[in-house]
């Protein structure tokens, strides 16, 4: 498991180096629609950190993971067995997702924008990404932000892909919720994002996609 400053997406890579290349969907909630026949996406909804004409980059917020925030900070040697069993139910239970299938290995956190390193990157007003370890070692003591999730690996599209996809009606989009960025309860986030367009699943079929 890795983390590192965000440089290989070239999305990021324009974020980073201040090219404002702000696509529509920066911030915004990717809602897969049933014809979504790859089942890295099937009733995913994906939180869109970076858009431009380079590509897009997101994080998949209704995935769980298996592993614990324990055993990553044990795997990243930040703390031994014994500091595993002492830590606060709070620390315990910080919430881990799967945020994609690219680069499954390498972690990030999504988080509000109360905390800022060196590395952070803004998303959106409210909203940053860090992916370097200051902000787990912050965490694991208790501080760090006020709402953030780990997620490990992401969703990466070249350029004028995702824009295919969307027009092809592989996608719903919609501004994103912070309420539901963060909401660790998983099993229902597909139904909820929907309604924040007015949406119900009943109002979707497999067809919908080719129409």
């Amino acid at each position: 498991m890795a983390f590192s400053k965000l440089t290989e997406h070239s999305a990021i890579q324009s974020r980073q180096k201040g090219v404002r290349e702000r696509g529509f969907l920066d911030g915004q909630f990717l809602i897969a629609m049933p014809g979504m026949f790859d089942e890295n996406f099937n009733r995913t909804v994906i939180y869109v950190c970076a858009h431009s004409d380079a590509g897009a980059m997101g994080f998949i917020l209704n995935r769980r993971q298996p592993i614990t925030f324990p055993d990553i900070l044990l795997h990243l040697k930040m703390i031994d067995q014994h500091d595993a069993i002492m830590l606060p139910k709070k620390t315990k239970d910080f919430p881990i997702q799967t945020g994609g299938p690219v680069e499954t290995g390498r972690g990030f956190v999504l988080h509000t924008d109360d905390y800022h390193s060196e590395s952070s990157i803004p998303v959106s007003e409210d909203i940053c990404l860090t992916a370097t370890l200051d902000i787990v070692r912050a965490i694991s003591d208790g501080g760090g932000p006020r709402r953030a999730t780990m997620l490990l690996g992401y969703a990466g599209w070249a350029g004028g892909q995702l824009e295919n996809e969307i027009a092809n009606n592989g996608w719903l989009h919609c501004p994103a919720s912070e309420d539901l960025i963060f909401d660790a309860k998983l099993d229902d986030k597909y139904e909820r994002a929907l309604a924040l367009m007015g949406i119900s699943p009943a109002m979707l079929s497999a067809e919908a996609g080719h129409a």
